[in-house]
């Protein structure tokens, strides 16, 4: 019993010097927080803790969270109207594109001479006219008699002569696609269109590229149609902007013999392992040129994500259609004087060196390239094949 009694006072004991300790803490505490400079810091600590919007919204009641809910809801149907705008805008388009299609086609009557403008027509006040007269009257006297001595022709050329390849020139993004063997192609180029899908049909635009006769193709209009779609991703309906652009077609080129820009030929020297003959072979490899412009990357029809480089490549290509169809044909004029060219300050410096380190590592895999297997050899055939090596 003795030891029983000496156990309750023990837990006594102890639970009243807990009891003791707990007090102190709380009047510790109840001590600090009364400091003022403690409450300041912390204060300072709590106003320095980031705060994200979700973990925000988790604090919230789940009532607030459940008309959160609803406002995505509308937030959704709102994404919806907005895609139907877009296409009713694409509808307005069509129809302005053919009040503006008979300015646009006398346009390529006086850029090809096919029309000469009226005194009235061609009349326009520049804002610097005073000036340009006088600089004109003291050409005019300087180059009398150069001007006596001109043949008719040359004084009066028809039309504008490289009114489109000069825009092509102007524009930096343009200028960066074509290569010296482009020139003398675009400068049979003639006029440049836009066509919009017809009413019911998918949304679409597409750029017709007019030329003259020329030495290098037979074709008279080049397309390239860019397909496009007004609706919300299912996945992520609050990523909707605006209609998108999701493919495009190019076109066959039907080339001329020998005048293909597109591709180049090379000549490759192969040993054979076995008999040390040489021989020399010649293939075709893709070849820089505005022209593949007309020969785009497809979009996998089937899910499948694009590499990163073919990413670039369409989303380049993409922006380019779009500024054809937005800014180059409906200002062509402003382009061809320059009055348009926007400041190229927003580009980044380096660009120029990275991309001629990649010019110079596609030069060495060109260099490694291996002529592919012809298709229908015989086994004796293709041990044959195998037998030559590059040297």
């Amino acid at each position: 019993m003795a030891d029983n009694s000496k156990t309750e006072d023990a837990a006594s004991d102890s639970v009243e010097a807990a009891k003791n300790t707990s007090d102190k803490k709380e009047k510790l505490a109840d001590q600090v927080m009364q400091n003022p400079q403690v409450l300041a810091a912390l204060q300072e600590r709590l106003d320095n803790t980031s705060h994200t919007p979700s973990s925000y919204i988790e604090t919230l009641p789940k009532a607030v969270k459940r008309r959160i809910d609803a406002l995505k809801q509308l937030q959704v149907q709102c994404a919806h109207i907005e895609a139907k705008f877009y296409e009713e805008v694409h509808d307005l388009e069509r129809k302005y594109a053919a009040l503006y299609e008979p300015l646009f086609d006398k346009r390529r009557e006086f850029i090809t001479g096919e029309a000469e403008p009226t005194d009235a027509e061609s009349e326009w006040h520049s804002e610097n006219e005073e000036e340009e007269k006088l600089a004109g009257d003291l050409k005019n006297k300087v180059v009398i008699e150069e001007k006596a001595a001109a043949t008719t022709e040359e004084a009066n050329p028809k039309g504008i002569p490289d009114f489109w390849y000069t825009i092509f020139r102007n524009v930096d993004m343009l200028s960066e696609l074509v290569q010296e063997y482009d020139e003398p192609i675009l400068k049979h180029l003639q006029d440049i269109k836009v066509k919009f899908s017809e009413p019911g049909q998918p949304m679409s635009f597409s750029l017709e590229f007019h030329f003259g006769p020329n030495d290098y193709f037979t074709n008279s209009v080049l397309t390239k149609t860019y397909k496009m779609k007004s609706e919300p991703d299912k996945t992520d309906p609050f990523s909707f902007e605006g209609p998108e652009i999701v493919d495009c077609e190019g076109c066959s080129i039907d080339w001329k013999k020998g005048k293909n820009v597109t591709v180049k030929t090379i000549k490759k020297k192969q040993k054979h392992k076995g008999r040390g003959t040489v021989r020399t072979i010649t293939k075709q490899v893709p070849n820089d040129s505005f022209f593949n412009f007309f020969s785009p990357i497809k979009v996998s029809g089937d899910g499948e994500s694009l590499d990163e480089d073919s990413e670039f490549t369409l989303a380049t290509d993409f922006e380019i259609g779009h500024f054809f169809r937005e800014r180059i044909v409906p200002r062509a004029v402003l382009y061809f004087t320059g009055e348009a060219i926007e400041d190229d300050d927003n580009f980044e410096e380096g660009e120029e060196g990275e991309e001629e380190e990649l010019e110079g590592e596609e030069e060495g895999e060109e260099e490694e390239d291996t002529e592919s297997e012809p298709k229908n050899l015989s086994l004796d055939q293709k041990q044959d094949q195998a037998s030559w090596t590059e040297v």
